[in-house]
């Protein structure tokens, strides 16, 4: 979290999600595999954007879905990330989490094989499950709270019973039949803000397609970062995101940016598209945050 800290006083608020789509590339970036393309077209982003961005997120089924040659692509990315831009933090998205044992075999994965510096976990069996990654001080843990798909209220919405000590925490008003609610995002980001958090490496993951929400998020959180997925192709508004995801030094945002960067052309100046785009997306977030647009 360190790292992101040092980003942000930077002003700099955007990560690039590598999650590369051979497919869509540019044609004269092709390469004999899917591997070899995705590989040489992160080096190519890497180096046009890595002087711009607050992070990168490769995601894991991105390089999955290429077997062997796609895991080396993924960590041979994240290693030349660490040579290119070292003090730029990589976020392995792969949203892992089942029993404690298990765990353990996801974090040698992402931290000893992979190395990446946090990773993405979801909530649902608990902080007992996510101890492994909870107790790794040293690397950021990154939790699903209300996320950026179409179909995400269908649990996350749902109200759950909390108790008149959460129910202060939460601001949420006692029903005299029913007791204190609190819908189910906002006691995840209670759990992890206030009782998961004991090393300080926990953040959040908020939508921008949900901007109530993420500001609902925010007051419960504090400074604490937040992930924010959804802008672009998924149609979220970077002002409507930027308002409420900001903390109280107007920081704390990690807001991801995945198409609209990586396929900004295609054609053979692609990367030097995806850095312009980088570019532009910052200077409306700094223009905002300087209360700069209506």
């Amino acid at each position: 979290m360190q790292m992101l800290r040092k980003k942000w006083s930077e002003g700099k608020a955007i990560c690039v999600g590598l999650d590369i789509d051979p497919l869509k590339v540019p044609d004269c970036i092709r390469l004999a595999s899917p591997a070899a393309t995705i590989l040489d077209f992160n080096r190519k982003i890497v180096e046009a954007t890595r002087d711009l961005v607050c992070a990168y997120k490769p995601n894991a089924a991105f390089y999955e879905a290429y077997g062997e040659g796609g895991m080396s692509a993924l960590k041979t990315t994240i290693q030349r990330i660490h040579d290119l831009a070292p003090d730029v933090p990589v976020i392995l998205d792969a949203k892992r989490g089942d029993i404690g044992n298990t765990n353990e075999g996801y974090l040698k994965m992402a931290f000893e094989v992979l190395k990446a510096d946090a990773i993405t976990v979801h909530p649902y069996l608990g902080a007992d499950a996510l101890e492994p990654f909870l107790a790794r001080a040293d690397k950021g843990i990154i939790v699903l709270c209300r996320t950026s798909n179409p179909g995400a209220g269908e649990f996350q919405d749902l109200f759950v019973n909390i108790d008149e000590e959460e129910a202060a925490v939460l601001d949420e008003e006692c029903c005299a039949s029913c007791g204190p609610k609190a819908r189910f995002y906002e006691y995840v980001a209670y759990q992890v803000s206030c009782r998961w958090n004991r090393n300080g490496n926990c953040a959040v993951v908020v939508g921008a397609t949900a901007p109530y929400q993420l500001a609902d998020v925010r007051k419960i959180v504090g400074d604490m970062p937040i992930l924010i997925p959804g802008l672009g192709a998924q149609g979220g508004d970077l002002e409507k995101t930027v308002t409420a995801g900001k903390d109280s030094r107007n920081q704390g945002m990690i807001i991801n940016l995945s198409r609209s960067v990586l396929y900004a052309s295609k054609e053979a100046d692609f990367a030097e598209a995806a850095r312009q785009e980088v570019q532009r997306v910052q200077t409306e977030i700094t223009q905002i945050l300087k209360g700069g647009m209506s």
